[in-house]
């Protein structure tokens, strides 16, 4: 059940990503990435990996664009 939930949290986060990629909305990924850490939690307690990996991807994609764009775009 948990590993059902971070899948649906992963997949709601990554539009939401996706849309951060856009120049000038980097500031999105201060949502992604909060939302990427509690797909991560229940992933990790969960006994499937699939929904943890799936937010791992998110949040670092979120990261490294937040990371490149100087924490600000």
């Amino acid at each position: 059940m948990l590993n059902i939930l971070s899948i649906l949290i992963g997949v709601i986060t990554l539009p939401v990503m996706l849309i951060a990629l856009i120049p000038l909305l980097g500031w999105l990924n201060y949502l992604v990435i909060p939302m990427a850490v509690v797909g991560i939690a229940l992933g990790a307690a969960s006994g499937s990996n699939t929904g943890r990996n799936l937010n791992l991807v998110v949040g670092g994609v979120g990261l490294v664009r937040l990371w490149l764009g100087g924490f600000l775009f």
